[in-house]
């Protein structure tokens, strides 16, 4: 449905997006993530035909947006940050005027009656839009979105400066809507992105460095490198095993809440799952484990790692690259002497 190819774009000298290409298929929700200035709002106004690309293409359902904007824009609903509302207007003449301006066909009071009842505006359907709550405009600028009924909606970062009630009932708005449109989530919020998202595009300076499914993005780093471990067992003599184990990075205890067992936090080395040997070691000295969970990365370790993996990449060819050139000039002097 969404295909971005070698998208490159620059501002004079300074390089915002850097050949980046990812692809979102018919009924997916695509969290396009990344930091603030990585680069997903140019993307974002590029794939709805605000801005022209330096290189490369973006294609919706087969319609590149720079050949035929007329005809690419009529697939796509977008939301972008600071929705464009007018604030004198009721949201009734607000829905009206969009449906005007998109040049819409389908019988327009049943359309709009049918978007409101889905976003859930029908009790401020007259009223002053500058009078609304801050979700409420919000909703509002979704509805516009909808207005139409384009197969993409894009949204970028559609649940900032909302309270957590009004974040959560946005959240569950959005995976309501992609049961019948592909979508795609701009967020710099990675919760958010797990909470509504079937796969996840990450860009970091302005290049693509993750594109994985939701289940599978924890892969990107060790998963199974913390567990939660119920012990029955005398607490000191544990805790003092645990330490000496080869392969333990950490461990602390997170508890005694039965009174013959103790949960210790354990974390291992890069590389190495634990799960096996902490259950011959126990199992050997006479300590039951009762429970044991994995603990995972979060989002918030797996996107740090990430960029600390392109960062230290970037480092890495910088010197492979200054190394190089000085072995040149050592070579050139060397042969002047």
């Amino acid at each position: 449905m969404i295909k971005i190819k070698n998208l490159t774009k620059q501002f004079g000298k300074k390089k915002v997006l850097d050949n980046i290409s990812f692809t979102v298929e018919e009924g997916e929700i695509v969290g396009f993530l990344g930091q603030n200035g990585a680069g997903k709002t140019t993307t974002m106004n590029i794939l709805t035909g605000y801005l022209s690309g330096t290189s490369g293409s973006a294609e919706v359902n087969g319609i590149n947006i720079l050949d035929n904007p007329l005809e690419a824009k009529k697939l796509i609903g977008f939301l972008p940050e600071q929705p464009p509302l007018y604030l004198d207007m009721t949201v009734k003449e607000y829905l009206y005027f969009i449906y005007d301006l998109k040049g819409c066909t389908l019988d327009r009071k049943k359309h709009l009656a049918e978007i409101c009842e889905v976003i859930r505006i029908q009790h401020v359907y007259n009223r002053i839009i500058r009078n609304l709550s801050k979700g409420y405009r919000q909703r509002v600028g979704i509805a516009q979105a909808l207005v139409g009924n384009p197969k993409v909606l894009i949204f970028d970062e559609p649940t900032v400066g909302l309270d957590p009630k009004q974040i959560i009932e946005i959240r569950n708005l959005i995976r309501s809507l992609g049961q019948s449109h592909t979508i795609i989530l701009s967020t710099h919020i990675l919760p958010e992105a797990q909470a509504v998202c079937d796969r996840m595009v990450i860009i970091n300076e302005g290049q693509i460095v993750a594109n994985e499914k939701t289940e599978n993005i924890a892969n990107i780093v060790d998963a199974n490198r913390r567990l939660s471990v119920k012990i029955c067992g005398p607490e000191k003599e544990v805790l003092s095993m645990l330490r000496g184990t080869d392969g333990i990075a950490y461990v602390e205890t997170a508890g005694t809440f039965d009174k013959d067992s103790t949960t210790y936090l354990i974390e291992s080395k890069p590389g190495i799952d634990m799960r096996k040997p902490l259950f011959h070691a126990l199992a050997a000295r006479g300590w039951p484990i009762i429970g044991m969970e994995s603990l995972g990365a979060n989002l918030e370790d797996i996107f740090i790692a990430i960029v600390d993996k392109q960062s230290q990449a970037k480092a890495n060819k910088t010197q492979n690259r200054n190394n190089n050139k000085n072995t040149k000039e050592t070579k050139f002097h060397a042969g002047n002497l």
